[in-house]
This record gives C-alpha cells, sequence and structure tokens, in this order.
C-alpha cells in the first residue's frame, strides 16, 4: 500500500496521486503546491491522505512541495486575470495571421513558465508564426494545443438537453466511449439530432443506464417473437416495455387477435441475451450514415 493524496487542477479534472511527503495531516478542500509534467502546478485537494494499492500508483509518487500559502492563492488569483489578457491577445493574433482556428481557453502555469492556448480547428493548422508573435509577447514559452469538440464542451460548460448542467463540465473526470449500439439498446430514436450532446457527439449519458437496460432486454423476448402465456394462448410479441418488464402479445381468440397485455414472469419463450445479438439493419444505418453526412458529423465510431 502506498499513501497518496488526490489533486484536481480543473473542477471535473482527473484526480492525480502525489505522495503527502512531511504533510500528513492536508484534508479534501485544501489547495497545494505540487510538480507535474507541465511544471510547478496549484492544485485542489480532493483526497485526503490516504493508502492505496501499489498498482493503482504510476511512479515514481511526486511529494507535495507545500500547502498553499496565502501568497499562493492571490499569485493565483492573478494568474487567471492574467489570463482573460492573453486571451484578447491571442484573439487580436490570430485574426492579424488570418488563422482558421477557434481559440477556446488560456492556461498559465502557476510558475508562469509556460502559457498554453486551447484551441478547435477542422484541420491541421500552422501555427508556427504565430507562436513567434505570442512568445515576443509574453517572454515564455508557449504551447498551442488543438483540442476536439468533447473537451471543449468540457472547459466551456452548458446546459443540455435535459435541462442540466453538462455532464462532462461537472462531475466526469473522463471520457467514457458511447457507440449508437447504446441508443438502439435504450428504443431510442437514430436521429443523431435527439441522440447528440451540445458539442455534436453522442450524448455521455448514454452510458449511465446502459447496464441496466442490457440486463432488463436479457430477461425479455424480442418484438416478433412467439410466445405462450401463462394462460395457454400462442401469440407474437407486438411490443415491450423495458422498464416495467410487461409485453404486448397478439393471441388469437376464435379467429380474432386480440392484444393483451403480459408481465415478463407470465410468458414462456425461448431465452436470448438480446443486447448481444443485437444489430443495426441496413435501412436504420443508411440513414444514420446519410444524416451525419449533412451534419459533417461521425457518430458511428465515438470514442
Amino acid at each position: 500500500m502506498t499513501k497518496v493524496i488526490g489533486v484536481r487542477f480543473r473542477q471535473a479534472g482527473k484526480i492525480y496521486f502525489f505522495a503527502p511527503g512531511k504533510y500528513h495531516n492536508i484534508e479534501s478542500g485544501q489547495h497545494v503546491i505540487v510538480e507535474t509534467a507541465r511544471g510547478v502546478e496549484y492544485g485542489n485537494v480532493v483526497l485526503g491522505v490516504r493508502d492505496v494499492e501499489d498498482t493503482k500508483v504510476v511512479q515514481p509518487l511526486k511529494p507535495v512541495i507545500r500547502i498553499a500559502t496565502p501568497e499562493d492563492d492571490a499569485r493565483e488569483q492573478r494568474n487567471r486575470e492574467k489570463e482573460k489578457d492573453a486571451y484578447r491577445i491571442c484573439l487580436e493574433k490570430i485574426a492579424k495571421h488570418g488563422l482558421a482556428m477557434k481559440l477556446i481557453q488560456v492556461e498559465y502555469t502557476f510558475d508562469n513558465n509556460k502559457v498554453l492556448f486551447y484551441f478547435t480547428a477542422d484541420g491541421r493548422i500552422d501555427f508556427r508564426e504565430l507562436v513567434k508573435d505570442l512568445a515576443s509577447v509574453f517572454k515564455t514559452r508557449i504551447e498551442l494545443r488543438q483540442i476536439g469538440v468533447r473537451d471543449e464542451a468540457k472547459i466551456m460548460g452548458g446546459i443540455g438537453v435535459c435541462g442540466r448542467p453538462l455532464c462532462c463540465a461537472t462531475y466526469m473526470p473522463e471520457f467514457v466511449p458511447v457507440s449508437i449500439k447504446m441508443a438502439k439498446e435504450q428504443n431510442l430514436s437514430l436521429n443523431p439530432a435527439k441522440i447528440s450532446g451540445v458539442c455534436g457527439r453522442l450524448m455521455c449519458c448514454l452510458k449511465n443506464e446502459e447496464e441496466t437496460y442490457e440486463e432488463y432486454n436479457s430477461k425479455l423476448p424480442n418484438v416478433g417473437d412467439f410466445v405462450t402465456t401463462n394462460d395457454q394462448l400462442k401469440g407474437t410479441v407486438s411490443s415491450v416495455n423495458v422498464l416495467r418488464q410487461m409485453v404486448k402479445v397478439i393471441v388469437t381468440l376464435d379467429d380474432d387477435k386480440e392484444i393483451r397485455e403480459y408481465p415478463v414472469s407470465a410468458l414462456r419463450f425461448k431465452s436470448k441475451r438480446r443486447y448481444e445479438k443485437m444489430q443495426i439493419d441496413d435501412r436504420e444505418l443508411k440513414e444514420l450514415e446519410e444524416l451525419e453526412r449533412k451534419e459533417g458529423k461521425s457518430h458511428i465510431n465515438d470514442d
């Protein structure tokens, strides 16, 4: 076991482990100064001192330099103010060089050893002249980092179609793989406009209930399957209600057909793990791909 603390550098960023060193009483909510791959940084402690398994720790584990002092807090605040000026200056330089890029955020490292500029663009951007221009203004190391639309949404934040703040900007430390199969499993519309987030990619929340739907669907027959009811009637499945575990069956009574609803426990059918066999048919797939081509998006292989 290794004694560590967990530190975040962004509100919903990844948690990094550091050795508490001589600071054995560090608590969640405090701020610390640590050394990272980017240099000396100011971080927020989200996990107090605790023991974790050695396999979960990436060695070498760097120690905490110090618990943040009032002077460190003031310096961090000054850096945030300087970032606003740097953002404005960078926008002017981008316009000057006529570059097709969208500036998202500017970050100063705590020791001011580097300024990072995050941007999005449709393709590769030759920003060598821009870097020279920025270096002459800020007199420090400049790094321009191209990010994706998901990262942009995480940084900028916003409100989702559900009316709540974006998951990625509030609590998700890392993005999870999301696939169109998850929408199919949950009987959602395959229209990209209805299952996409503000970033234009598949909504991350499709992953939240995936395991539940897989488990519930595994207990249900498929639409079109033949079943036998507990009152000895035979019929074909018309529709299923996954969450209520109810099945509507078309049964034949005296040469007339009637739709009756049964709990799945009242039916006998050949059990199958529905989610393992589920496929998107060719017609649905072509329609989805056509919609994506029109919008210039890719949802099928959304990682």
